[in-house]
């Protein structure tokens, strides 16, 4: 592919650092996160296949939630590991297009499931009587299949606009991964159409799913305001709890990357935050979701005791 007067033809990830030392350093650390990622969400979405108690709707889609979140950092922390251990930073020009398009994808359809997260915990709260019914099996899986399907078309939006955009400079990206920030400094012109697709992806996958989310904690915070029961009230918080913090982490690094005008992208700030929500956050949903869930922790003990008793 042709880009300015020559071919682009790889790219070179520069990474966190060029210190041997501290890549030893990030290599090992950045395994026990990978591990511990795997390793946290493949049980909960075992918990939640194995356990009768939790085949609802709400464990439903945390379920989903992890499964998403080990692919997504998959997309990642294997190539990070690589870049840590290995001299041969350089990633193909293919092998940039397909990270960043399932990069965009998962990231985009992480915001739409929380946003239907959202909007269980509504439904959940304010019509609990007629909640297995207004949340069927059948709403819950076109509910995610619209979240992936949303997701994936706007990434086919992102990467088929990016990866148009002429790079004149070098190939080097200051950064573990091709994302938009340090693609668009490659860039030789930022066009105004490509500003305006930005725009309009911010606008429909972030902020759109984030109103979303406001709205459904207002209508929650009203349904339980109504409630007379001080321990029913507590009850009715400690559910949403978890989906809260997972909002907050997620969205407000999310924002705080994509939100601001290309002119004011600071790489090694950047860089930083984007290594939450791309590498830590997945790891630290399977530990928001059980830590504080007494039906998780009671399925999780009693996986530990058939096992010892397996023993």
């Amino acid at each position: 592919m042709e880009r300015g007067n020559h071919t682009v033809t790889e790219f070179i990830l520069l990474g966190f650092t060029t210190d041997p030392v501290m890549q030893q350093v990030l290599f090992i650390f950045f395994l026990g996160v990978y591990s511990a990622t795997l390793l946290g969400n493949n049980i909960l979405i075992m918990l939640i296949c194995n356990d009768a108690r939790l085949h609802t709707p709400m464990y439903f889609f945390i379920g989903n939630l992890s499964f998403l979140d080990l692919w997504y950092s998959s997309v990642y922390t294997p190539k990070i590991l690589v870049t840590c251990i290995s001299e041969d930073k350089s990633i193909s020009f293919e092998g940039c297009v397909a990270q960043f398009f399932f990069s965009a994808g998962l990231a985009y359809t992480e915001c739409y499931l929380l946003a239907t997260m959202a909007y269980d915990r509504y439904v959940a709260i304010s019509c609990p009587l007629l909640y297995a019914q207004a949340m069927s099996r059948r709403l819950c899986i076109c509910l995610v299949v619209y979240s992936y399907t949303g997701g994936f078309i706007n990434a086919i939006i992102l990467t088929s606009n990016t990866f148009t955009l002429d790079f004149c400079g070098d190939n080097i990206i200051d950064d573990f991964f091709c994302d938009v920030p340090p693609l668009v400094k490659l860039a030789c012109d930022v066009t105004d159409h490509y500003q305006s697709v930005l725009y309009f992806l911010l606008a429909s996958n972030i902020i759109t799913p984030t109103l979303l989310i406001l709205a459904s904690y207002l209508f929650i915070i009203a349904a339980i305001l109504r409630i007379r029961s001080t321990q029913s009230r507590r009850k009715a918080f400690s559910t949403c709890s978890s989906h809260l913090i997972s909002v907050a982490l997620y969205y407000g690094s999310i924002l705080y990357v994509y939100s601001r005008p290309s002119s004011s992208y600071s790489l090694e700030r950047d860089k930083m935050v984007s290594t939450f929500y791309t590498v830590l956050f997945p790891m630290l949903n399977p530990m928001i979701y059980s830590l504080r869930n007494k039906d998780v922790k009671e399925a999780l003990k009693k996986l530990f005791n058939l096992a010892q008793a397996g023993v």
